[in-house]
């Protein structure tokens, strides 16, 4: 029996680069882009909008993004640091 195939947040093939991350702005802000903990969006602080990424593809596209509430946007600006932040 063989295992069962990886889901698209496990596939290494899906995995976006710490390098193409550096590159991407916010097209809203033209402001940083940080990765979600869970890698699955890309999140403008400024813009307060949460972009996800599907099969390693990011959607910068305001209809695709979800809004970010005060909560999140707080616990954000207070995560720690990490090198692709």
């Amino acid at each position: 029996m063989s295992a069962p195939p990886p889901t698209e947040g496990e596939n290494p093939r899906y995995k976006l680069d710490p390098k193409t991350i550096e590159m991407l702005v916010c097209p809203i802000t033209k402001t940083r882009l940080i990765l979600a903990s869970d890698g699955s969006e890309l999140i403008s602080i400024v813009a307060r909008y949460a972009f996800p990424i599907s099969k390693g593809v990011p959607l910068l596209v305001v209809d695709a993004a979800r809004r970010l509430d005060e909560a999140e946007v707080d616990a954000l600006r207070n995560r720690p640091q990490s090198y692709n932040d």
